[in-house]
């Protein structure tokens, strides 16, 4: 597999982090779309469009429109909200394999991922309310709950015996830094300013994504 790309992704996103740290907005809008273009070539380059890992190609796709949403001056929530709604879709797709494990472990890791997304929507919920904003409660309810199949789709891998260690484990923490840039950015948006909360978000975010589509093509090109 080749490397280089990725490599580019990372030190762009590097880039972007600092970009965000010095609020230097004009410099965000080239290194925050960036880094989904090159992961999207890498991912291309090794063979990534066909099979199972198209659907992490879609994903990154849907993800590179949800960054350009967000980035821009209007408020694009809703559609930010939506491109992203349709990325964990399709990285549901992607990890999808059917039945699902059905064991202590897996009920273990239904029940945690139940608990912290219900904890997270309640407190972002309360915010919405205190903020004039109810109206958005119920597209974050429905986000909340595909970004929390995301994550259970992608941990999952940890239990199937057709995943190797390695891959399982970067798709599963790929999915958790994914599922905690969102936490943040909603917690930092709606609940409560966090310090140094816009690039805590866009660290974890970029981190996750990277992980999870490692993860993803180091089984999938294997297999």
């Amino acid at each position: 597999m080749e490397y280089s790309l990725f490599i580019i992704a990372l030190v762009i996103a590097v880039v972007d982090w600092v970009t965000v740290a010095k609020d230097w907005h004009t410099v965000e809008y080239v290194t925050k779309p960036a880094v989904m273009v090159a992961l999207l070539l890498w991912l291309g380059l090794n063979g990534g469009f066909s099979g199972q890992l198209a659907w992490f190609a879609v994903g990154l796709a849907f993800s590179l429109t949800g960054d350009v949403f967000l980035m821009l001056p209007r408020d694009l929530f809703i559609p930010g909200l939506i491109s992203f709604l349709l990325a964990h879709l399709a990285y549901i797709a992607g990890f999808l394999a059917w039945p699902p494990p059905l064991n202590l472990a897996a009920l273990t890791l239904l029940v945690l991922v139940i608990l912290a997304t219900s904890q997270l929507y309640r407190r972002v919920a309360a915010g919405l309310a205190a903020s004039g904003k109810a109206s958005l409660k119920a597209p974050v309810l429905i986000y909340s709950v595909v970004i929390s199949l995301m994550l259970l789709s992608a941990l999952f891998t940890l239990l199937r015996p057709t995943w190797l260690v390695g891959p399982a484990l970067l798709a599963s923490l790929g999915a958790l830094l994914f599922f905690l840039s969102d936490a943040i950015l909603a917690w930092n948006k709606f609940v409560a300013p966090i310090r140094f909360g816009r690039v805590m978000n866009m660290a974890s975010y970029h981190l996750g994504q990277m992980l999870l589509v490692l993860g993803a093509a180091l089984h999938y090109l294997h297999h």
